[in-house]
């Protein structure tokens, strides 16, 4: 996994803890597992909010004007 061993990891993950402390580490977690999910929903093509325009059928009743 990119070259790293045990010792590695354990100094970053140490780094981290003191940087963002101990009570933020789940919600940066979170953040970062909903970021990639994003990331991978939207290059599958997964669109999550259709924002196309629908198209209106008119009401023959009321778009007559000018008809007898």
């Amino acid at each position: 996994m990119f070259g790293l061993g045990i010792q590695e990891l354990v100094v970053i993950l140490v780094i981290v803890v003191l940087l963002f402390g101990a009570r933020r580490l789940p919600e940066l977690g979170s953040g970062l597992g909903k970021a990639i999910r994003g990331f991978k929903d939207s290059l599958s093509g997964k669109d999550t909010i259709d924002v196309t325009p629908k198209k209106e059928k008119r009401d023959e009743k009321h778009s007559g004007e000018g008809k007898a």
